[in-house]
């Protein structure tokens, strides 16, 4: 079983950043695990937004690229997403996912094994 505990959502005018961590406990080894950050909208399915291998491999969505990005601290058990030039379209609630699998920054919900409660981000324009 993994844990994971989002933390750093908020309130943030358009064009501001914010970072968000992801801290993991439980009985995986943190470093076998690809992490991933997805997010979802008021009426709006959950979308993708980037994960991470335990090597530092990547993966983005069209709409985080550029803007966001992803890193890991191994030793501390967390993921990071920090996050650039925030718009409105980017409000949502961020979910923090692990992948037991570790094989790749997938980006497939279904693909995750342990999810997160998830922390609210808002950018008001």
């Amino acid at each position: 079983q993994v844990q994971l505990v989002e933390s750093g959502g908020g309130l943030v005018q358009a064009g501001g950043s914010l970072r968000l961590s992801c801290v993991a406990s439980g009985g995986r080894t943190f470093s076998s695990l690809s992490m991933g950050w997805f997010r979802q909208a008021p009426g709006k399915e959950r979308e993708f937004v980037v994960a991470i291998t335990w090597r530092g491999r990547t993966n983005y969505a069209d709409s985080a690229k550029g803007r966001f990005t992803i890193s890991r601290d191994n030793a501390k058990n967390t993921v990071y997403l920090q996050m650039n030039s925030l718009k409105a379209e980017d409000t949502a609630v961020y979910y923090c996912a692990a992948d037991g699998d570790g094989l790749g920054p997938r980006s497939r919900s279904v693909d995750y094994d342990y999810w997160g409660q998830g922390t609210q981000v808002t950018v008001s324009s």
